[in-house]
């Protein structure tokens, strides 16, 4: 058994054939794991015990000749703001460095009820919000296919954990492009979900208009098989949907012939370095020999997308981390002579730069006097980001660009200029402002030998199409490049 190569299929017919128990198959997990987080940093902690019981039901299950779920045994990495009960939920802040869950979130309860196996949380930056999983409170993750270079953010160490063969599959979040940019760093297949698709329930909110969970995997049938077991709505998140999921990974069929395929001309424009470039270009042509339909069109708002996502992600992160105030459940500063002192020191002492950057913009748009200037307006732009959307999925059924401009960068490069940073997002934030679900597919390696994804696009909740080009496009070849 290689267990760094293993899928959620393979897992499935090992454990039917008796070649490995759930409990021997955890047990390679966690030394796997272990091995690899002195050297990457993917984990920031992981939970044994939990996982074992886990295990030892699947087996249970299996011996009684039970269904143990399609998930059954496979190991799994949760972001560090997704809740597992029992568990530390630290968001990778010093404000919940002791915090444990009280209960898990709907998309772990989903993996679990199917079978799943727990490991352990995966690094991230702080409260999700960065683009290099440099802002963790603990440790950077590595990108395992460059260790001087990041993995990505702000679910670095879900895509680190899988791309160094640790688990399988994890779950990340995605505000902005936390799951597809990781994923194209770290040659791995990440799917972002139609917003509502996925409950939210359980995730530790930054942006709430903008929040979406979703996998990572090697294969894009692995991202399928777990797609469709977290999907779903959920009577706790007011906000999920009711559309029917359907079964993903069956009607993954590899035929994509007459698929039409749009590519924005804004996203092939000044900035895109041209090893990227040429790799998507190359992709697009991939799929054009698959079949599809290629035709130029235009996103004509993206150039305000920047923009708008900080404005409306700020201020969405002001309110809803306005309750770690040292009062309740975070952790509280010893230095509180008074109310106001422990309010102060407890938030000054518990978040990192870039959640108190984020923090102290969202407040200012929100401010008495500049909420219509800023925020009000900002929404006013993503409504029109959205209509581009809907416009172009009128005449195509995807649209391919760029994950990120760039490669992978190294390790403290941006950290001094958080706009270079923020400027990087342009190609993830516009589908997220508009609620579409996207994957990020590998797509071959620069000249240096690192990691560069294809995003593929979809209307709300056509996340079928999306993973059956994805699919088509790797059985093809096109994951080498």
């Amino acid at each position: 058994m290689d267990y760094r190569t293993l899928t959620i299929d393979q897992i499935r017919s090992g454990l039917a054939a008796k070649e490995f128990s759930a409990v021997e198959l955890l047990e390679q997990a966690l030394a796997t794991s272990r091995e690899d987080n002195i050297e990457y940093g993917g984990f920031l902690h992981f939970c044994p015990e939990r996982a074992a019981s886990a295990a030892e039901s699947v087996d249970a299950k299996l011996a009684a000749g039970d269904d143990p779920g399609l998930l059954a045994g496979v190991p799994v990495a949760v972001k560090d703001v997704i809740l597992a009960e029992g568990v530390r939920n630290t968001c990778a802040s010093k404000i919940l460095e002791d915090f444990v869950a009280p209960y898990s979130a709907h998309a772990v309860e989903k993996i679990e009820a199917a079978g799943a196996v727990v490991i352990g949380k995966a690094n991230c930056d702080e409260f999700a919000m960065g683009s290099s999983n440099e802002n963790s409170a603990f440790h950077p993750v590595k990108n395992p296919i460059a260790p001087d270079r990041v993995p990505g953010g702000s679910s670095g160490g879900s895509a680190a954990v899988v791309a160094s063969g640790s688990t399988p599959i994890s779950l990340g979040s995605d505000t902005g492009g936390s799951i597809r940019q990781p994923a194209s760093f770290c040659g791995v297949v990440g799917v972002l979900p139609t917003y509502g698709r996925v409950s939210r329930f359980g995730l530790s909110a930054f942006a709430s208009s903008l929040d979406h969970i979703g996998p990572f995997s090697r294969t894009v049938k692995d991202s399928a098989t777990v797609l469709g077991v977290i999907a779903g709505r959920d009577e706790r998140d007011s906000t999920s949907a009711t559309e029917e999921v359907p079964d993903y990974a069956a009607q993954l069929t590899g035929d994509v012939s007459g698929l039409k395929i749009g590519i924005p001309k804004e996203f092939f424009a000044e900035g895109l370095d041209p090893q990227v470039g040429a790799k998507v270009e190359a992709g697009i042509a991939k799929l054009k020999s698959l079949g599809c339909e290629v035709s130029e069109i235009s996103l004509p708002h993206t150039e305000y997308a920047v923009a708008v996502y900080y404005l409306i992600c700020t201020a969405e992160a002001s309110a809803n981390l306005a309750r770690y105030d040292g009062v309740r459940y975070t952790k509280r500063s010893a230095d509180s002579q008074n109310l106001s002192a422990m309010y102060r020191n407890s938030r000054h002492e518990g978040f990192g730069k870039e959640v108190t950057r984020r923090i102290i913009l969202g407040t200012y748009v929100l401010s008495s006097g500049y909420y219509d200037a800023y925020y009000k307006r900002a929404q006013r732009v993503r409504r029109l980001i959205a209509q581009d959307f809907h416009e172009a999925f009128q005449s195509v059924d995807a649209i391919v660009t760029p994950v990120s401009p760039t490669p992978a960068f190294k390790l403290g490069e941006r950290t001094s200029d958080p706009l270079e940073m923020y400027l990087g997002d342009i190609y993830t934030i516009t589908a997220s402002l508009a609620g579409n679900c996207g994957i990020s597919v590998p797509c071959g390696t620069t000249d240096e030998g690192l990691p560069v994804g294809m995003q593929i696009l979809a209307k709300h909740f056509d996340e079928t199409r999306m993973l059956q080009l994805g699919h088509a496009f790797e059985q093809a070849g096109g994951f080498a490049g």
